[in-house]
């Protein structure tokens, strides 16, 4: 049913797209974030309101086939093309439509994209070509977008608990409240990329940092050294791509120990939350 509390936006080819927005008065910059599959916007209430109170506006928008959006006409999709037909480039189109969006609607200050799993990917693909959309950008829960350094298979497989045991939502984060909360979410799915996506647009996500990426681009990668998505060695290779192959002069790399894939899910997720807002604070000047 079509909540009408929910706000939403009209995305270019005339299709309602959810978002949460926790705006704040004379914000010192925005934050843009795009989540990951198998969750939605809501969830990132908790870092908003610490993002708030560091003075910046939040925005999230439910990707097709995601949260609120998957109510709303024209939203509903089904695995195997979750995001809907050429799911993958409307993603990107949605993410720029809206950032245009925030533009407007909160002028003259910086504006910085977070994408987290999926959503680094679609952002990845999105600052190849339109890297002046945003003032900077921070990758979360992402890798390198290539096969050997980005696992598109079954993600739980290494947290997985004993048969019959546990939510499936292990590889999360180890905050047993948070495998919870996401196992009692409806919104909540399996993050099966090759099932969800399909076979098409699956291979659209793979690629390399373009050539092309404006080079004072600030880019903050950050996840734990047990993500199942990439992990380490696959944040430190892309890292070096956008600064070899992208020439590009403010990248920083974070990696946390023994965090899971969600960083600002995790049992550390303040120290998380703190190095975002100082990175942010050093570039919204």
């Amino acid at each position: 049913m079509h909540n009408e509390r929910v706000p939403q936006f009209l995305s270019d080819h005339g299709v309602a797209i959810s978002y949460s927005a926790w705006p704040i008065e004379n914000p010192r910059g925005v934050v843009q974030i795009v989540h990951g599959l198998g969750e939605h916007s809501g969830r990132y209430a908790e870092l908003a309101g610490r993002l708030n109170a560091s003075g910046y506006a939040v925005y999230a928008h439910d990707l097709r086939g995601h949260g609120e959006t998957a109510r709303l006409p024209g939203g509903e999709t089904q695995p195997g093309q979750r995001m809907g037909p050429d799911g993958v480039r409307t993603a990107g189109a949605d993410i720029l439509r809206f950032t245009r969006l925030l533009r407007d609607e909160v002028p003259g200050v910086p504006l910085f994209a977070i994408g987290h799993s999926l959503g680094s990917l679609l952002l990845q693909r999105v600052i190849n070509t339109r890297s002046t959309a945003f003032d900077g950008v921070v990758l979360t829960g992402t890798a390198l977008r290539m096969p050997g350094s980005m696992d598109g298979g079954d993600l739980t497989r290494r947290h997985r608990p004993a048969r019959g045991q546990g939510t499936g939502f292990e590889w999360l984060s180890r905050d047993v409240a948070i495998q919870a909360a996401a196992a009692a979410d409806p919104f909540m799915f399996d993050a099966k990329a090759l099932e969800e996506l399909g076979v098409r647009d699956g291979l659209l996500l793979f690629g390399l940092p373009g050539r092309d990426i404006r080079r004072d681009l600030p880019v903050l990668i950050m996840g734990g050294s047990d993500d199942t998505l990439g992990g380490t060695v696959s944040m430190r290779r892309l890292a070096r791509a956008f600064t070899r192959r992208s020439r590009l002069s403010d990248v920083e790399v974070v990696v946390f120990p023994e965090a899971r894939h969600e960083v600002f899910n995790e049992t550390n997720r303040a120290a998380v939350a703190d190095r975002l807002v100082d990175w942010l604070e050093r570039r919204a000047r």
